[in-house]
């Protein structure tokens, strides 16, 4: 497990209020802007900061993922992105996110046979599956068996033994494809399919997604690499909403399988792993190509609901480099499985938007989601599976955040601060003088 390297002062900011004044730090890391470290804000000055949604808040200090969203840069451990889609597999970045450095050739050997003999779910848990309504969603399914797994898996709960927490991430990270195939084939009505270890994470996934025992399937390898690229294009993205989340619910002293299972129900909200069904929603309501300079007025107008779906980011300011990467992978998957006429309206539509003023100047470039439901539908993922692949591939980068946050002297539980702006203090009326 990487140690996580400790920022450095700065300098001091200095901040008065009522008469009294603070020095307080300026902390600064390998890389991004410097932060104000106001712990003793309270103590000397006698107020808080208020930041909604936090914004201009950092609220650890991390060595994982590092985003420049002016300049489109996604680095994990200093690598970046794109030469890992390029040269990486899934559980080579992810041994990286976890340990801090890319794996020798022995080393990732063994974390592969790791991960791959922990991909069975215990027995138990297959019965657990015949409590849902066959039409429950996935990602009930998946937030539900995960959290459940500290039951059939108490041997790796505890926090404080190294070893335990090593277990538990190779058995999220390996059973996670599992889960989520057969949160899937529950509710088609088809066979669970039980993984195998003589494929590759990426082809196992995909085996007991599409297989059925009827007859044998061979993985393509056209799709076999898509789909390690979009895990690797999800594994990890700094302090996003669910990664908090995770985080949040471990500093309590939660147990891991209880913490990812938080992260999946973050993750679950439409403002954060939805957005690729919205695209393909938006391209099937537009039709076709020709339509696309009136969807275009549309959305300029301010009247109007309309908005562009899978254009712009929290953080990215310039083209997701994520992006860039899945679009290519979008013509492969599509040169296997044939043409797809929102396709071309997504190429279409893009072309406009990257040549539009009003774009441009609002920096609305298109982000990961705007390719990634297109690849998933033509890989026979049904919409409602899009959110429950984000999951399975964000666990790596979750679960490095979460043993990251556990080695960090310097978190403790975690308890924000509010402005309260409800009734100060009043007497009590009894019920029969009220008004």
């Amino acid at each position: 497990m990487a140690q996580t390297a400790t920022s450095k002062q700065a300098g001091t900011a200095a901040l008065s209020f009522n008469g009294k004044a603070a020095n307080l730090p300026v902390l600064s890391g390998s890389l991004g802007p410097a932060c104000v470290d106001v712990r003793k804000l309270q103590n000397e000055l006698g107020l808080f900061t208020f930041d909604p949604s936090y914004g201009s808040t950092a609220s650890c200090e991390s060595s994982i993922t590092y985003i420049d969203g002016d300049e489109g840069v996604l680095l994990h451990r200093g690598y970046p992105i794109e030469q890992l889609a390029e040269h990486s597999s899934f559980l080579e970045v992810a041994y990286l996110l976890l340990n801090g450095e890319l794996p020798s050739t022995a080393a990732l050997e063994n974390f592969t046979n790791g991960i791959t003999r922990h991909t069975m779910l215990h027995e138990q848990i297959r019965r657990f599956w015949d409590g849902f309504r066959r039409d429950a969603h996935p990602m009930a399914m998946l937030c539900s068996v995960v959290g459940a797994m500290s039951a059939f898996y108490p041997d790796s709960i505890d926090i404080h033994d190294e070893r335990q927490r090593e277990i538990s991430a190779y058995r999220l990270i390996a059973k996670m494809p599992t889960i989520t195939a057969w949160a899937y084939k529950y509710n088609v009505g088809q066979p669970f399919m039980y993984p195998r270890n003589d494929l590759s994470y990426a082809e196992n996934f995909l085996y007991m997604f599409h297989a059925v025992p009827a007859e044998d399937y061979k993985p393509n390898p056209v799709l076999t690499k898509a789909m390690e690229r979009i895990f690797i294009l999800h594994a990890d993205h700094e302090q996003n909403a669910s990664t908090s989340t995770v985080r949040l619910s471990g500093s309590t002293g939660a147990n891991p399988f209880a913490c990812i299972a938080a992260g999946i129900a973050s993750l679950w909200g439409p403002a954060h792993g939805g957005a690729n069904e919205a695209v393909l929603k938006m391209l099937s309501e537009i039709g076709h190509k020709d339509n696309i300079p009136d969807f275009i007025k549309q959305v300029k107008d301010k009247e109007s609901n309309v908005k562009l779906m899978g254009f712009g980011h929290r953080v990215y300011k310039n083209y997701d480099p994520r992006a860039k990467i899945i679009r290519e992978a979008a013509h492969s998957v599509f040169n296997v499985t044939g043409t797809n006429p929102l396709l071309d309206i997504a190429l279409e539509l893009e072309r406009i938007a990257l040549s539009d003023e009003y774009f441009v100047s609002r920096k609305l470039y298109p982000n990961v989601d705007f390719y990634s439901g297109l690849i998933y539908e033509a890989m026979g993922f049904p919409t409602s599976m899009f959110t429950v692949l984000f999951a399975l591939a964000r666990t790596a980068g979750w679960i490095a955040q979460w043993q990251e946050m556990l080695l960090d002297k310097e978190q403790k539980i975690a308890r924000p601060r509010q402005i309260f702006t409800g009734h100060a203090t009043r007497a009590y009326v009894p019920v029969d003088k009220r008004k």
